[in-house]
């Protein structure tokens, strides 16, 4: 007896629930070749998906939940493909997804320093402090300007 005739299959609604990637995805994902192709059932031409499958899609949704674009997922998983031979370039593509993902990072770190000057900013105006709300709307200001330079990056 064949050992894949005993495998689990799962039809697309339950590939994208196991992913956490909509159906949608799954299909997008396999029209460019970021997943590999999946099997159609023999009578009902749909797509089959199997543990390999499965494994394949965590991997991306991963990806995918990193902010990797779908050009450079299309890429990480040609490399994985490639196996030791591009161990140098999955390992560039990830260290500039790590620059792309401390910038957005900053960034937030701007935004939320704006967003605590404001509550400041209204605490001291609710309290009647105007000295304290125009030297915290001051600091507010110079730091309007680096919100608005990393809202442009």
């Amino acid at each position: 007896m064949s050992t894949t005739a005993n495998r689990r299959t799962y039809t697309i609604k339950e590939a994208a629930a196991l992913s956490g990637l909509p159906a949608s995805t799954l299909r997008y994902y396999e029209s460019i070749g970021v997943i590999a192709p999946v099997s159609r059932g023999e009578s009902s031409g749909h797509r089959v998906y199997d543990e390999d499958d499965l494994d394949q899609l965590t991997g991306v949704a991963c990806l995918s939940a990193t902010g990797l674009s779908v050009s450079d997922m299309k890429q990480y998983v040609a490399n994985g493909r490639r196996g030791p031979e591009a161990a140098a370039e999955q390992v560039a593509l990830l260290e500039a997804q790590a620059v792309r993902l401390e910038q957005e990072a900053e960034r937030l770190r701007v935004r939320r320093r704006y967003v605590a000057l404001k509550i400041a900013y209204w605490t001291a105006v609710a309290g009647g402090d105007t000295a304290e709300a125009e030297r915290i709307c001051q600091q507010a200001v110079a730091l309007a300007d680096e919100l608005t330079q990393h809202k442009s990056h």
